[in-house]
């Protein structure tokens, strides 16, 4: 068994970013701009945002930051993102989610500019990426495409099952891994969800298993077959009675799975960490076609 450990891929292409944005800057004095936007105190926003901003510091971009409280309008917070839209100076958005149940999480994705959309949630993005035309793809998936070119994993020709249909990461990562584009893509794809029944009958013929359904332990050795590789997307914090403290965990029985498989990837500290590296990504992407640099590293 092979660990997907995401840390060392996140340092690896962390460096790559670092080098471009330190190359661009030494060039033109002009570095990519995050602006991210937090609505409420929700204790593990915050810190998803300043772990972000602090990243983007360290590695030369510029960031902006808005803070507003859990009663803001949606009216406000759309009025605000539409004069993000128009500041030159700022190459991404992101609007930290959850958002309040006041206001609708479509809506505020919709009025972001597609062209700063750098979690790739809008839906003309998501249209271009199903239509193989480029795109910003959604910032997970990125990160998993990434995390398998770092370990030289080849999904061409392989049958993979991806468990669990959200458009952030199920939808797009099927349309993704079943495109006709032989660097991530040219898989036999089965997505499968809640209303799957019998799940294993799929899961035990995969040779990849991507899992991202937000139930704890959910998938078991006994769902799998030999040598498969396993990448867990799933994020839950569970109550730990010996250390009376709370610990996060994946949607996979991790002990129960990691002796059958080939690769698996830890919760955390797997697709997390390359998340991130996505995000940087489309950022940088976006910083250079603004000022029509050139390919991305």
């Amino acid at each position: 068994m092979i660990l997907l450990d995401g840390k060392k891929a996140f340092d690896f292409f962390i460096e790559k970013i670092q080098y471009e944005t330190d190359l661009i800057k030494k060039n033109i004095n002009e570095s990519p701009c995050l602006c991210t936007i937090l609505v409420g105190n929700n204790y593990s926003s915050k810190l998803y945002v300043n772990k972000k901003n602090s990243i983007c510091s360290k590695i030369g971009f510029k960031t902006h930051f808005i803070h507003y409280n859990n009663d803001i309008s949606e009216k406000l917070l759309i009025n605000t993102i539409k004069k993000i839209n128009l500041n030159k100076n700022i190459d991404g958005i992101l609007v930290q989610m959850p958002l309040p149940n006041s206001i609708n999480t479509n809506n505020i994705i919709l009025s972001i500019d597609p062209n700063k959309d750098v979690d790739g949630f809008h839906p003309e993005n998501l249209g271009k990426m199903a239509l193989g035309i480029e795109s910003y793809i959604s910032a997970t998936p990125k990160g998993i495409l990434l995390l398998l070119e770092y370990f030289n994993i080849t999904i061409k020709n392989k049958h993979c099952v991806i468990i669990g249909r959200s458009n952030i990461v199920g939808k797009p990562l099927s349309m993704l891994l079943s495109s006709n584009n032989d660097n991530f893509g040219n898989a036999t794809v089965t997505l499968v969800h809640s209303y799957t029944q019998n799940i294993e009958t799929y899961t035990r013929i995969a040779d990849v298993i991507i899992i991202a359904v937000g139930i704890p332990y959910f998938l078991k050795a006994n769902m799998i077959k030999k040598n498969a590789i396993i990448i867990d997307v799933g994020i839950n914090k569970i109550f730990c009675k010996k250390t009376n403290t709370y610990k996060v965990i994946g949607d996979v029985d991790f002990n129960d799975v990691k002796e059958k498989s080939s690769y698996i990837s830890p919760v955390p500290g797997g697709v997390g960490p390359m998340t991130i590296i996505g995000l940087l990504y489309n950022t940088l992407i976006s910083f250079k076609k603004k000022i029509k640099y050139g390919k991305t590293l």
